[in-house]
């Protein structure tokens, strides 16, 4: 009569082994999550911190914030408050045009007004025309830097680059063309409100996306070992880099 073999029990060298490999993942999972987080907050900050560099320079801003400086003239809340309620307003728009938003996209229009009101509350006006333009040019860069900074974290596009991305799904436009016609509306409906146009607006304009995509490069995050199960990662660069 034979014996049934009994089956082969793993190893204790081979458990330990496994365990040691799943904790090392677990922490090389955190570690790319953790990174991500720093660079998505950390980006929208210096975001909002940047467009203040503008708003105090005095010599033009961003094509929205034109629209934001000029309906905080109006209504005399802050340009912070301005950005915070109209993103939400844009972000409503998303949803007619099925769009789908991300933590970035939430994170875009709770941070980076409260961080231009922060800045804007302790930097004063520039005043002689070095300080100005330095002002300026500190705050393009610095505000390309923050773009790749939020978008290589991949959470998702801001509320207005998911509004671009979706007239161009919707109505077979092109990025470019559908970015070229809202963003000159704003500008004009900021300028005749009472926002600042000026050499840093038409700055901005040419220089953005050429700086947004050194900085994408630069802070590009590896994708995580074994994949990433954090919330919805959107793909807004052609959103933000084509203009």
């Amino acid at each position: 009569m034979s014996r049934q073999s009994r089956p082969r029990q793993p190893s204790q060298s081979g458990q330990s082994g496994q365990s040691e490999q799943s904790e090392q993942s677990g922490k090389s999972g955190h570690r790319h999550l953790t990174r991500r987080l720093t660079q998505l907050y950390g980006g929208l900050v210096l975001y909002g911190a940047s467009s203040a560099l503008l708003v105090r320079s005095g010599l033009g801003l961003e094509p929205w914030n034109v629209l934001h400086q000029g309906l905080a003239e109006r209504t005399g809340l802050s340009m912070g408050v301005v950005l915070t309620l109209l993103g939400a307003a844009v972000l409503l728009l998303w949803i007619p045009l099925r769009q789908r938003p991300g933590l970035g996209t939430v994170s875009n229009v709770l941070v980076i007004g409260a961080a231009m009101d922060a800045t804007l509350a302790v930097l004063p006006d520039a005043h002689g025309w070095a300080l100005r333009i330095a002002m300026m040019a500190a705050g393009i860069v610095l505000n390309g830097a923050a773009t790749g900074l939020y978008i290589a974290a991949r959470f998702g596009p801001g509320p207005r680059d998911g509004l671009m991305t979706g007239l161009n799904q919707r109505t077979g436009l092109s990025v470019r063309l559908v970015r070229t016609a809202v963003e000159i509306t704003v500008v004009l409906t900021g300028f005749a409100l009472g926002g600042t146009v000026g050499v840093g607006t038409l700055l901005y304009a040419v220089s953005i996306g050429p700086l947004a995509q050194v900085f994408l490069r630069v802070f590009a995050v590896p994708p995580a070992p074994g994949g990433s199960t954090v919330v919805a990662a959107g793909q807004p660069r052609r959103a933000i880099l084509r203009r």
